[in-house]
C-alpha cells in the first residue's frame, strides 16, 4: 500500500484558494488535526465564519484534490467556523462581542430596519452568535419585526435583551410603549444610546448588528466614539435621490474611519404577483454602479414585494418564515457576503497546527 505523507496533503490543499482572503487555506490557517490511516486522511477546514459564502466549494475542491493523491482511498472533512474578533473592547459588556456592524441609511422609508433584522436572523440561522440593536431613536421597528413587546428586564444592573428567532436583541422602543414619543435632546439620546449597547448583557457574540437612524446625527457620532466598528453597511434604493442622500451617510462613516463593509439595493425592483413581470418602480442598478464607481464592495438587491410586509408585520422575518423562497435566499446570500467583508476587514492569519495520528 502506497504511504501518504502529511506534506502531500497540504501540498494539495494549497491549491485551494478562499476567493475573498485570496490566499490558500493553508496559509491562511484553515486546515486543522490533520490525520492519516492507511488510506483514509481526515482533517478540519476552520472558516472564519459559519456564514462563509464560498463553504461548499471550500470542501468540494479539498475533497477533490486530496483523493487525487496516490495511495488515498477516503477523505473525511470537518467544516467548523470561528469568528474572529475585529478589536477588543474596552467596554466590560462588550468584551466577548467580536464585531460591531452598523446598518445605515441617507434618509427614512428605504426599509432598513427590515433588511438589518433579516441579515441578523439570516446570520443565526448559518450558526452564529447575533445580536441586534435597534437604535432608531425617532422610529424604533424591531420589537414589531422580531415579534415581541413589553418592557425589558434587569438582572445584576445589566438589562437583559429579550431573545427570537435565534438572536438577542435590544430596542429604544423598549423605552416607550405603543404610540409613545421619544423625546430627547442630544444629550439625553447619547447616554440612551449608550446604555443599549454597553449596559445590556449582551454575552458572547459573532456579530452584533446596529440598525442606525436615518441620517448622520448624534446617534452615529456616540456609536463611533463609544465603540470601535468593524464596518458600516448601507442600505439604498436604486433611484438617483435615494443615493444621493446615502453618500451622506458613506462620507460620515469615512469620515469617521468606519470601513464601508458594502452597499444594499433594497426595492430594486417588483415581480407582479398575477403576472410575474418585472416592474423597475423606483429604477434599478443605481447603488450597483455607484458601488463600482466608488470602489466598495456590492452585496447585493432585494426586491419590493408583499411577503416581506407580510410577514414584518407579524413579526416573523420572511428568512425564518418563509425561508425557501427567491427573496429569502437573496437575503441570506447577501448576509453571507457581509460576513465574508467582515472577515476581510477583521482577518488576521493563525499558526497553523497539523497533527498526524491515526484517524
Amino acid at each position: 500500500m502506497i504511504e501518504v505523507k502529511t506534506e502531500q496533503v497540504l501540498d494539495a490543499l494549497r491549491k485551494v484558494q478562499d476567493p475573498d482572503l485570496q490566499r490558500d487555506i493553508v496559509s491562511l490557517g484553515f486546515v486543522h488535526d490533520v490525520r492519516i490511516c492507511e488510506g483514509n486522511v481526515a482533517f478540519e477546514i476552520k472558516l472564519t465564519t459559519p456564514a462563509c459564502p464560498v463553504k461548499e466549494k471550500l470542501e468540494m475542491e479539498a475533497r477533490e484534490l486530496v483523493l487525487k493523491i496516490p495511495g488515498v482511498e477516503q477523505v473525511s472533512i470537518k467544516m467548523t467556523a470561528e469568528v474572529r474578533s475585529h478589536q477588543t473592547l474596552e467596554k466590560e459588556n462588550l468584551k466577548k462581542v467580536r464585531n460591531i456592524v452598523a446598518v445605515g441609511s441617507g434618509k427614512g422609508g428605504v426599509g432598513k430596519s427590515t433588511v438589518t433584522a433579516n441579515l441578523a436572523v439570516s446570520l443565526a440561522m448559518d450558526g452564529a452568535k447575533v445580536g441586534l440593536l435597534d437604535a432608531d431613536i425617532y422610529g424604533p421597528s424591531i420589537p414589531t419585526l422580531m415579534g415581541m413587546q413589553g418592557e425589558t428586564t434587569v438582572r445584576e444592573n445589566l438589562i437583559q435583551p429579550k431573545f427570537a428567532h435565534g438572536i438577542k436583541f435590544m430596542s429604544m422602543g423598549f423605552f416607550a410603549q405603543g404610540d409613545q414619543p421619544l423625546i430627547w435632546r442630544g444629550p439625553m439620546a447619547h447616554r440612551a444610546v449608550e446604555q443599549s449597547l454597553v449596559d445590556v448583557d449582551w454575552g458572547e457574540l459573532d456579530y452584533l448588528l446596529i440598525d442606525l437612524p436615518p441620517g448622520t446625527g448624534d446617534v452615529h457620532l456616540t456609536l463611533v466614539q463609544t465603540v470601535g466598528l468593524t464596518g458600516g453597511v448601507m442600505v439604498s434604493t436604486p433611484q438617483d435621490v435615494g443615493l444621493m442622500i446615502s453618500m451622506k451617510t458613506l462620507r460620515m462613516f469615512e469620515q469617521t474611519n468606519v470601513r464601508i463593509l458594502g452597499l444594499i439595493e433594497n426595492m430594486s425592483y417588483h415581480l407582479c404577483s398575477h403576472c410575474n413581470g418585472r416592474e423597475e418602480i423606483f429604477g434599478h442598478g443605481g447603488a450597483k454602479l455607484a458601488s463600482e464607481r466608488l470602489g466598495i464592495p456590492f452585496l447585493g438587491e432585494i426586491p419590493l414585494e408583499t411577503a416581506i410586509r407580510e410577514k414584518s408585520d407579524l413579526g416573523a422575518p420572511i428568512v425564518i418564515s418563509l425561508p425557501n423562497s427567491p427573496v429569502a435566499k437573496t437575503y441570506r446570500d447577501i448576509a453571507r457576503k457581509m460576513a465574508a467583508q467582515v472577515s476581510i476587514a477583521g482577518y488576521s492569519g493563525s499558526k497553523l497546527e497539523v497533527i498526524e495520528e491515526p484517524v
